[in-house]
């Protein structure tokens, strides 16, 4: 389980989740919630005189994640799973002579094993995490595939897992199951953090309190709509997620392939041009700079667990069958879906 502040923390704390984000499975709760954000953001004056400004900053390139040698920039991870999956996260070696990541000069994938019958400790799957670390800057995913099925949790995300909570989460994509509910983007932070102020977005708000100590970790969470992930999502060939991380806040943009804007086909990105994010968390009643820092790129397909395991959303929201643990084991052919599919990664700083 993640752990409280003033508990000392496990190195490999990080994503571990109470019967968090039960917004998800209750559509009157994210109509209520949309219905108060809509309504505080557009009261004249609310908190219009605290809003960050996200003035343009130049950016310029810092580490390309891509081709053949895209996973010698990453560490595998595979301690045990700090979310109670039903998942073995294997190593370099076992997931290369499984095939479970393999890249080429335009594409790395990392999936679900398809082929082990049984296993009694949980399929095999990746959890990677980059050897660079960030505080800032502006970070474009080019998403070919994103995972799905049944009994499935996976995530893109940033963090800091040998000092979470204190230098903070970013989920930057994350689904479970079937994924057809759409992306939950979202901030898990140490006490300070709230997204109860105006926000400029295209999601929905969810829970206002980013402090993993607040409603079981729920964190502060923006939901996109079915295209966001998912069948939604990979139909057309994906396409790029964005992320800019600044002192004055935290933005997310989502781009279909054919909607991709030119200036980052062609190297020179400027955010200050996308229009509304999909998800913003500005640093009104945040300190960004405190909150997030030395954080690795993260990208993992758990399996069921404390999130995708739940009944309300593995068998109720999504209709799986059985218990998930079982479907997993003895439904090794189901996960011909649970892969990543990166075109590649690069990261941006802000020039001086």
């Amino acid at each position: 389980m993640r752990d409280t502040p003033g508990i000392t923390m496990n190195s490999r704390s990080a994503r571990s989740w109470s019967l968090r984000k039960k917004a998800i499975a209750s559509p009157e709760l994210v109509i209520g919630t949309s219905i108060l954000a809509v309504l505080f953001n557009f009261i004249p004056g609310a908190k219009a005189q605290s809003y960050p400004d996200y003035s343009p900053l130049r950016y310029q390139l810092q580490h390309t994640y891509e081709g053949a040698s895209f996973f010698d920039h990453f560490n595998y991870y595979s301690d045990s799973d700090p979310t109670d999956g039903f998942v073995t996260y294997v190593t370099k070696d076992t997931s290369q002579a499984l095939n479970l990541t393999y890249a080429t000069d335009t594409t790395a994938t990392l999936r679900v094993d398809t082929s082990t019958p049984n296993p009694s400790g949980g399929r095999n799957s990746v959890r990677v995490e980059s050897k660079n670390t960030y505080d800032s800057g502006l970070f474009v995913f080019d998403i070919i595939h994103t995972p799905y099925g049944c009994g499935t949790w996976p995530a893109l995300w940033l963090t800091d897992g040998a000092n979470w909570p204190r230098n903070g989460e970013i989920d930057i994509l994350e689904s479970h199951n079937h994924g057809s509910h759409g992306n939950e983007m979202s901030l898990h932070t140490m006490a300070g953090c709230s997204m109860d102020v105006e926000r400029r977005q295209a999601g929905t708000a969810m829970d206002g309190n980013c402090d993993i100590g607040a409603d079981g970790n729920a964190g502060c969470a923006v939901m996109g709509d079915p295209s966001t992930y998912g069948v939604g999502f990979n139909t057309g060939g994906g396409g790029v997620y964005a992320l800019e991380l600044r002192t004055a806040g935290i933005r997310i943009w989502n781009f279909a392939r054919s909607k991709i804007p030119s200036d980052i086909h062609g190297g020179s990105p400027d955010p200050s041009s996308w229009g509304l994010p999909l998800a913003d968390f500005p640093s009104t009643n945040c300190d960004v700079a405190s909150h997030f820092r030395n954080m690795n790129i993260v990208a993992n397909i758990d399996l069921c667990g404390q999130f995708a395991g739940m009944s309300s959303h593995y068998t109720q929201m999504y209709g799986c069958p059985g218990s998930c643990a079982d479907f997993v084991a003895s439904n090794p052919s189901q996960f011909e879906d649970a892969y990543w599919q990166f075109g590649g990664i690069r990261v941006y700083n802000a020039s001086q």
